[in-house]
């Protein structure tokens, strides 16, 4: 029994509505107590066992998490955001916060951004780069900046996330390249390539091919880890910017794990065997403001994608049956107005994340509203989640909410409209027949134009926007500032790398790109080789694109 619904429409008479205080910011009316009646809880043929839908930590649906001690014998992955600039300057930050983790039980990891330019497979050089290199991200053009970006820093020791999507695939085979000429086994090589590229479709609009060719690049990326980079993540599945773009908690978790269902059907379709690349499979997750739904959200996705991959597609491996999960706070719920605000909003959200049962964790900081982060901003989104490790106590049980009447409602709830939204988007033909018909723009779309109403309304209250302003909004906190001349010295690098190479062999290897494209093989050798042969991000993009062409958009455009 469930007593958690949606709230009445919005467009029903005032005296009919349902009160505002009373709804989730995904729509869910919330009662005033939950008790025995409202759930199930515990196994009626045992009642000292929790009911199987919960099972244990450690069991099979994993609803209270993948492992059977969770933080006890591990704390999460403490993995921060780093990207701006020159390689240079992104590599001093790598270090800074390397160095400000030290002491701590949790392992650290490094997570990338690139700028604007790299985001779309661009050189620094290209006229549409202007005015944008290094300003929102690190400027990689080139397997020589790669080899500065991670200068001294230990990659076969620590694990690295790159965030790139729809040049993904070059960017990793940059990386593959660098790991080769300083001698590192590829064996020994961790990290995450977040190359959901079917997310961009959906909402941050960073795709670069058609969709059917985006999706055969990311299995192409799932292959070559599988065979040759065993502990890489090949893909970390995107819930987070769907979330970003003002979908619901709902539509997020939905969403993002029939996007991963796409991937999986694709892979298995190209005769990969589920059990040997479902493993590396992860997965990415916003945590917002709503503390319980952040929760829930989590507890039911582990739930729904160790079904689906059960019953779906027929997976043995229990690994393959894990969702492994990376959660970062809410860029979008911070705020510009009283930036130090967003110290308290981030704190909760990564408590949320924890209490979720995520593997990896990343606070923003305060003042990413305002510009790239500062030391000071990121070292104090670090000191959150070292503080929320060694002294809330939150690590010494196992899934602490589990039980709970309300929280075992509410992500029953959750999976059961999530797993609605599922068989909505199957009936359709699938995720990219989805966004071929505009489906999923136009459901985010509606989604945030609700919540906006509802700002607007007063009904939502934003501390410090809509509500307890105090006249200090236009104080702004130490904005960190990209001179120019990063612009102007990366072209000028870049003018020189393509002057020192050997122009007969980037244009072989260029042309091999484009023979492994139009047979339709796996490119991931033919982008190693290039980077290898000094070919720059751009002309590699560049060559994929001769083949696959340049995707502009769809009907809902």
């Amino acid at each position: 029994m469930n007593t958690i619904q949606p709230s009445k429409s919005p467009e029903r008479p005032a005296a009919e509505r349902t009160d505002p205080e009373t709804v989730s910011l995904s729509g869910y009316e919330i009662e005033a107590v939950y008790g025995p009646q409202s759930v199930t809880t515990v196994d009626p043929k045992d009642v000292g066992r929790s009911d199987a839908r919960i099972a244990e930590p450690g069991e099979f649906p994993f609803t209270r998490g993948v492992h059977p001690t969770m933080y006890r014998s591990r704390l999460w992955t403490m993995r921060q955001f780093a990207g701006f600039g020159s390689a240079d300057d992104t590599n001093a930050r790598f270090k800074y916060l390397l160095e400000n983790s030290k002491g701590t039980k949790a392992n650290t990891g490094l997570s990338t951004a690139f700028d604007l330019p790299t985001l779309m497979g661009r050189d620094s050089d290209d006229p549409l780069s202007s005015g944008e290199v290094g300003r929102c991200g690190v400027a990689i053009d080139t397997i020589d900046d790669m080899h500065r970006l991670y200068k001294d820093i230990p990659v076969d020791q620590v694990t690295v996330s790159q965030t790139i999507n729809g040049p993904a695939c070059v960017i990793w085979a940059m990386y593959l390249g660098m790991a080769r000429e300083r001698g590192i086994d590829w064996k020994d090589l961790g990290g995450t390539l977040q190359n959901d590229i079917l997310k961009e479709f959906h909402s941050q609009n960073e795709f670069i091919y058609p969709p059917e060719a985006s999706v055969k690049l990311v299995v192409d990326t799932i292959e070559y880890a599988m065979n040759h980079v065993p502990k890489w993540n090949s893909i970390s599945i995107s819930g987070y910017h769907i979330r970003e773009s003002g979908s619901t908690a709902t539509q997020e978790l939905a969403f993002t794990l029939r996007d991963g269902m796409e991937y999986v059907e694709a892979a298995m379709a190209r005769g990969l065997d589920v059990d040997l690349f479902a493993p590396r499979l992860s997965f990415f997750f916003n945590s917002h403001n709503e503390f319980f739904e952040e929760i829930c959200k989590l507890r039911a996705a582990r739930r729904i994608w160790a079904t689906t991959m059960k019953d779906r597609f027929g997976a043995k491996n229990e690994r393959s049956l894990w969702m492994r999960t990376h959660v970062q706070t809410a860029g979008c719920s911070l705020t510009e107005q009283q930036p130090l605000n967003n110290i308290v909003r981030v704190a909760f959200q990564a408590l949320a994340g924890v209490l979720g049962g995520c593997q990896s964790l990343h606070t923003d900081s305060m003042d990413e509203t305002l510009g790239l982060p500062t030391e000071t901003a990121v070292r104090i989104a670090l000191r959150t989640q070292q503080i929320l490790a060694h002294e809330t106590g939150v690590h010494r049980t196992v899934d602490p909410l589990g039980g709970s009447w309300f929280v075992e409602a509410l992500t029953d709830q959750m999976e059961a409209d999530a797993n609605e939204i599922i068989a909505t988007i199957d009936d359709m033909g699938g995720v990219v027949s989805g966004i071929h018909k505009g489906y999923f723009r136009r459901a985010i779309a509606e989604a945030s134009y609700r919540t906006g109403q509802e700002m607007e309304a007063g009904d939502r209250i934003v501390v410090g926007v809509n509500a307890y302003t105090d006249g200090n909004e236009s104080h702004q906190v130490e904005i960190l500032q990209i001179p120019h001349s990063v612009e102007t010295v990366q072209c000028d690098r870049l003018a020189a790398y393509r002057r020192d190479r050997d122009e007969s062999a980037a244009e072989t290897a260029l042309e091999s790109i484009r023979t492994a494209a139009r047979a339709g093989e796996n490119v991931m050798d033919s982008l190693v080789e290039a980077s290898l042969a000094r070919c720059t991000l751009g002309e590699m993009v560049q060559a994929l694109g001769d083949i696959f062409g340049r995707y502009t958009g769809g009907p809902e455009w």
